[in-house]
């Protein structure tokens, strides 16, 4: 059987989500945060040499890194439903959203967050741009989720889980305030309303909401 390795308030959400979306039986091992560090503690490097999750083993394969993961899942198990065929109309959006979770979103929330922790001033012109282009990826999404209701278009695909998690998961560890953007909350309700999203929060992040907290 799958097993997934989950680390509490983190993109590994994406995994235990995915998983219940696709309907793939799998055992969940849960690992917990240094509470002084909120670094991950426990065994996960016995798993991974890097020690970060989520990492999956499927038999002899042992695979991290979430975007890869659910490409793999969903090479393995999927039949189009969370991700548009190269022929739909829908494709080039599904990639560039999936991708753009890590490529920019991720990033962008992660600088910001490492300038603020350090203490760095609003106003230094560093920190001030940082938060700028957050501001206006921020934007994008609203943007494009005011036209659509999925951010591949009429469907909700993986792209979604994965832009979705990270909004929660970062905001777990960095105040964002999202009251400007109506759309992008109205997906993230739509989201969190899924079936397969509470079975997933129940299992993996219980007491932790990675779209709405």
């Amino acid at each position: 059987m799958l097993k997934v390795h989950h680390l509490i308030r983190s993109q590994s959400q994406r995994i235990v989500w995915l998983c219940e979306e696709l309907n793939i039986p799998y055992d969940l091992v849960i690992h917990g945060r240094d509470p002084a560090t909120s670094l991950p503690a426990g065994n996960l490097k016995a798993v991974h040499p890097l020690g970060l999750a989520p990492v999956i083993e499927d038999g002899l394969l042992v695979l991290s890194e979430s975007g890869a993961i659910v490409e793999y899942l969903i090479d393995k198990h999927d039949q189009e439903c969370l991700r548009p065929s190269p022929n739909h109309p829908d494709r080039a959006q599904f990639l560039h959203w999936f991708h753009f979770a890590n490529a920019n979103l991720q990033s962008g929330f992660g600088r910001v967050m490492f300038f603020a922790r350090a203490g760095v001033p609003r106003d230094n012109p560093v920190h001030a741009m940082l938060r700028a282009r957050l501001a206006a990826s921020l934007k994008y999404m609203d943007a494009r989720l005011a036209g659509v209701p999925y951010l591949a278009g009429e469907r909700f695909t993986a792209a979604d889980i994965m832009t979705a998690v990270t909004l929660g998961t970062m905001r777990a560890h960095f105040a964002v305030d999202l009251s400007a953007y109506a759309g992008l909350r109205a997906w993230l309700h739509r989201n969190a309303a899924r079936p397969a999203y509470r079975r997933a929060l129940e299992r993996g992040d219980s007491g932790f909401d990675p779209v709405l907290d």
